[in-house]
């Protein structure tokens, strides 16, 4: 078996990742045509991996981990090379990444970057492939709010980047765009523009790059909603849409109502706002579920910690990955969400002015640098141990701190499960600790951590006072106006209403 593709399955490969981003469908009619009549396992692979992104295109999770999850039989796996190892552990990282398991993904890629023969290779296959591997990474750093670190490992891809076939361009497109969102979110908002404008520029010259154009101008958008000029936001993001309305780039329409729903609301206009929450609302639903059932998929991979080439393993593997599986499945698919009893009047009076004291002695916190756990830890279930120990129960508060700092917790499809598998740490366990030192189970502690986030907004940023509280509800992560209503008194000791008409009363006072 070749080391490497060929040239023919090259310019085949550059043309099926092109298509990519034009169309996902296409890609995926595309490069099946390819893989059906392919017999190379090499071949297979890489067409397999950009099938799978076509699927994380369309919000479609299942069907991303379930191509990417065919295996070929093990004696040949034993004959690939070490460029097709790597990138299948660049496809791993990859799902998790898309699947929302962050430190699971930066576990696999700070495993491959530490490897010097791959930092130092002078393979073109080679070099793109570490490009998108510190790509991913600082999407990773980027979720978790190190944007520093983000725009370190976008300059290092763009290292391993020549621009010489379609994929190379298409990998520095992004990492410009990328940049540009961080940099905004340093509030470098100047210099983010001067880069998504040559950005846009440049697409609009190539025509035939719809994705990208509209991620560019969705970012534009973000520019000119901080300066305040709502239009000009509603215009970018309109360009955007139109790129990519009849495609079916879900995930990206999905922001772009969201955002447009935002700057609509920002100018009162109710039409408009109720108009694109609801297409954001019913896409948003259909992916978050799409994703919940990828997660249940996802949680059927073994880690084999004797060997670092981490792979998908075979569904009927043995019965105690089976109750495993279970386990995870049944978790995720039985999590509710429990509502706090509504207190009498003098117990909400006590909680109110305990809220309000907690929210005064609370000091602005920093953004904590995320330790990415050792390999052997992940998902991992120890032998004879009823009781955990004091060292472990001290390791697992340290990541809730540092999760805490990542706002992740507003995503409305974390669960116990998720949580477990991105810090990798058993779920028992981690219950325990939360019960024991949170006081409360996995549902009241994750409630609690939004309501605090949505009340601190309302109190540091006057824009959220003009939001209804559907649109609170929605943003920090509740299912339901109701449920967030009653949670929110739960933890205050008022209703949402009158919390904001205490905070406009100090204002103007």
């Amino acid at each position: 078996m070749k080391a490497q593709s060929g040239p023919d399955f090259s310019i085949l490969a550059d043309k099926a990742f092109q298509k990519l981003y034009q169309n996902p469908d296409e890609c995926i009619n595309y490069s099946l045509s390819i893989l059906n009549s392919d017999q190379n396992i090499e071949h297979k692979i890489v067409l397999r991996n950009i099938i799978s992104q076509a699927y994380v295109l369309k919000g479609d999770y299942v069907q991303s981990v379930n191509i990417a999850n065919q295996q070929e039989e093990f004696q040949e796996k034993k004959n690939l090379s070490y460029f097709m190892q790597i990138f299948g552990d660049y496809n791993l990282a990859d799902q998790y990444q898309n699947l929302d398991l962050y430190n699971q993904s930066q576990i696999i890629i700070s495993n491959l970057l530490s490897d010097n023969k791959l930092l130092k290779t002078e393979d073109k296959k080679m070099r793109i492939t570490v490009a998108k591997l510190y790509q991913l990474q600082a999407l990773n750093f980027g979720i978790g709010r190190n944007q520093a670190l983000a725009l370190q490992n976008l300059q290092k891809s763009d290292q391993y980047i020549d621009n010489q076939n379609e994929e190379n361009k298409i990998i520095s497109f992004e990492n410009k765009i990328f940049r540009s969102t961080y940099l905004l979110r340093q509030n470098k908002l100047e210099e983010a523009k001067k880069i998504i404008s040559g950005v846009i520029s440049s697409l609009e010259k190539q025509k035939n790059q719809p994705l990208l154009s509209a991620l560019a101008y969705e970012d534009l958008s973000r520019y000119y909603f901080m300066k305040g000029d709502y239009h000009e936001a509603i215009n970018q993001l309109e360009k955007g849409l139109s790129k990519i309305e009849n495609l079916p780039f879900n995930c990206l329409k999905s922001k772009i109502y969201a955002s447009l729903s935002k700057n609509y609301f920002a100018l009162h206009n109710d039409e408009k706002y109720h108009e694109y929450n609801s297409l954001y609302t019913d896409l948003k639903t259909k992916i978050d579920a799409n994703t919940k059932e990828g997660i249940r998929y996802i949680v059927k991979l073994v880690e084999n910690s004797q060997n670092k080439n981490l792979e998908f393993q075979r569904q009927n593997q043995s019965s105690r990955l089976w109750i495993l599986i279970s386990a995870f499945s049944l978790i995720i698919i039985s999590l509710i969400i429990y509502f706090f009893s509504l207190k009498s009047k003098n117990k909400d009076l006590k909680k109110q002015f305990e809220f309000f004291e907690k929210q005064k002695k609370k000091e602005k916190t920093i953004p904590i640098h995320v330790n990415v756990p050792k390999e052997e830890e992940i998902l991992t279930v120890t032998k004879d141990s009823n009781k955990i120990s004091k060292e472990k129960e001290d390791e697992i508060l340290q990541k809730l701190e540092e999760w805490e700092e990542s706002d992740q917790y507003l995503n409305k499809s974390m669960s116990l499960s998720m949580l477990s598998a991105q810090m990798g740490i058993n779920t028992k366990y981690l219950s325990e600790v939360i019960n024991n030192n949170k006081e409360k189970n996995f549902n009241g502690y994750i409630n609690e951590l939004r309501i605090n986030h949505i009340a601190n907004l309302l109190k540091t940023d006057s824009t959220y006072l003009n939001y209804k509280v559907s649109y609170l509800a929605e943003y920090s992560g509740f299912s339901s106006h109701s449920a967030f209503t009653t949670i929110f008194k739960s933890v205050t000791g008022m209703s949402p209403n009158a919390y904001i008409q205490e905070i406009s009363k100090s204002r103007t006072s």
